[in-house]
């Protein structure tokens, strides 16, 4: 299976999966989505590998969605087709009969957040910045970020951090507990290997099968807040503060919400 925006290497008990836009740092377009939602599909009927470790091409890990592309005059965003590839992906990922690793460099905010929260163990960069940020252009979280958030920290702590969308160091976001390990500057990929290793070195069937038993019982949960995540992104996008939230982050200036 060949992809333009992802690659997928697996080598004996391990794959790593790379988001490769790092042009547009590793910002997940439609494309992206149609192919992280084909490749999780895919190694869900994987019997070999154990672990899959996700992780982005150049400086940051993942950007979000691609808000240039909500723009784009020429191919504007078909919000419900999107909304499909992110209940395949969140499915398919939360099933994954394999042990996830995120290991995030650089940034990881909006869907990339959610992308990351979602994996068994996140591995952050000291200097790498975390943010739920959806709010900040009028939109909710998607990709399951309401789920995710929620197993993280509870339904208290996950609302008052989506409403706010704070950009969090790895520090921050570790003592949230929102993220498992923080790694020094320029060791994050070493950490994560030593995790790998420890990981491939201990009865990890049993590991997986615990996860198995655990997400089965989280499923149904998941697949409403999906579907409750679609309603609620299509109708946010039709509102005034999320045209002004993107016209104000490309343009780089303070937007000036109006509650409508």
């Amino acid at each position: 299976m060949e992809f333009s925006t992802i690659t997928l290497e697996k080598l004996e008990r391990r794959a790593t999966l790379t988001l490769n836009r790092p042009h547009a740092m590793n910002a997940m377009d439609v494309v992206m989505m149609r192919e992280l939602a084909e490749c999780f599909e895919a190694l869900q009927q994987e019997q070999e590998i154990q672990i899959l470790v996700i992780r982005g091409e150049g400086k940051v890990f993942s950007a979000g969605g691609d808000i240039k592309a909500m723009l784009d005059p020429d191919k504007p965003l078909n919000i419900n087709e999107a909304m499909i590839y992110l209940t395949r992906i969140v499915k398919a990922y939360y099933q994954l009969p394999m042990i996830v690793i995120a290991a995030v460099h650089g940034a990881s905010a909006g869907l990339g957040f959610s992308l990351a929260l979602g994996a068994d163990i996140v591995v952050a960069c000291e200097n790498s910045k975390l943010a739920m940020n959806f709010i900040g252009i009028g939109l909710i979280p998607d990709g399951g970020g309401h789920f995710f958030m929620k197993e993280r920290v509870g339904t208290v702590k996950a609302k008052q951090m989506i409403w706010e969308g704070k950009v969090l160091t790895a520090s921050e976001a570790h003592d949230e507990g929102l993220i498992d390990y923080v790694a020094p500057d320029g060791t994050v990929f070493a950490i994560t290997d030593q995790l790998v290793g420890k990981m491939l070195a201990s009865p990890i069937a049993s590991m997986i099968t615990t996860k198995k038993i655990l997400h089965a019982q989280n499923l149904p949960q998941l697949e409403s807040i999906l579907s409750m995540e679609a309603a609620g992104q299509e109708a946010m996008r039709k509102t005034t503060d999320h045209l002004e939230g993107i016209h104000a982050f490309v343009e780089k200036r303070a937007p000036a919400f109006v509650g409508k």
